[in-house]
């Protein structure tokens, strides 16, 4: 059973209404998202090898007692 023309430009009208308000929302967002984000200070690269390395010793440690 075929489609009407009338049928197929209102399926096709819609679709494209829809999928041009999904693009303006999310250009929205991402001007909301850039505009929210404030740079803060860089991160301590000391403190984050302390901090693996802790944990790393604490996996080993905890393998260990396994056995």
């Amino acid at each position: 059973m075929p489609i009407k023309p009338q049928i197929l430009a209102a399926i096709s009208g819609g679709i494209s209404a829809y999928l041009a308000d999904e693009e303006a929302a999310c250009q929205a967002a991402a001007l909301s998202m850039a505009a929210a984000q404030v740079p803060g200070p860089p991160p301590n690269l000391w403190g984050l090898a302390g901090r693996s390395e802790a944990m790393q010793m604490r996996m080993l440690m905890q393998r260990r007692s396994l056995r």
